[in-house]
């Protein structure tokens, strides 16, 4: 899901969020055990999969209800949002999900080096203004974070509807060295069936709003 998401305080949710303990770490819980123990989190190895932003979960869940073989963590800033994420989860059953209430510019806390197999970055915030460039999620200050916890293959998968900021990443992760592919403009055009649309995606496209996506493979000298 991505962009920030202005939702009206419910107290009630610091509370309701404890009955989903089995998804989710809320906030103020304890984050320190969890880098290098992700396979133990999960009790098997497989590939770890993230998501930064995942908002109210629709992405996440579907996407880990297709691929069971895979382990997804999810991070959200907002405890009120992520709620819905854990809700979801637990309602599907999903053994292969985790969820965080945490800040991504904390990364590197959370995960250890090499451990993570594919980041996703849904519709992030634009941070549209040049001063609040370092703020966005693709900058170079976040792309190293990603390069220090991804593996030598290690992927991230990025959509957005804003073009400014499609442009601004593509131009970032050529110059950082990513390995880019998958680059379009017009992601609906292509008509690619697998395609999992977030809560933002399916409001912006019902807008006639082109999607972009790329897919930028980690620099391998950053080992």
């Amino acid at each position: 899901m991505g962009r920030t998401m202005r939702l009206r305080r419910k107290p009630w949710i610091d509370t309701a969020i404890l009955d989903y303990a089995d998804f989710v770490t809320p906030l103020g819980g304890d984050w320190s055990k969890c880098a290098g123990a992700w396979q133990e989190t999960f009790g098997r190895s497989a590939p770890l999969h993230v998501e930064i932003g995942v908002g109210k979960g629709d992405f996440l869940t579907e996407l880990a209800a297709r691929n069971p073989s895979v382990n997804y963590v999810g991070l959200e800033a907002q405890q009120g949002v992520l709620y819905f994420a854990a809700r979801k989860a637990a309602v599907r059953r999903l053994s292969n999900v985790r969820l965080l209430v945490f800040d991504a510019a904390r990364l590197t806390e959370v995960f250890a080096p090499h451990e993570v197999d594919r980041i996703y970055l849904n519709f992030s915030d634009p941070w549209p203004k040049k001063r609040h460039a370092k703020r966005r999620l693709t900058s170079e200050a976040f792309l190293e974070r990603y390069a220090a916890v991804l593996n030598s293959d290690g992927e991230i998968h990025f959509k957005t509807d804003n073009m400014g900021l499609f442009d601004y990443s593509l131009e970032t992760m050529e110059r950082e060295g990513w390995m880019l592919s998958h680059v379009t403009h017009d992601l609906h055009a292509l008509g690619e069936a697998d395609n999992i649309m977030t809560e933002y995606e399916r409001k912006f496209s019902a807008r006639g709003a082109k999607i972009g996506r790329l897919v930028a493979r980690r620099p391998s000298e950053r080992l």
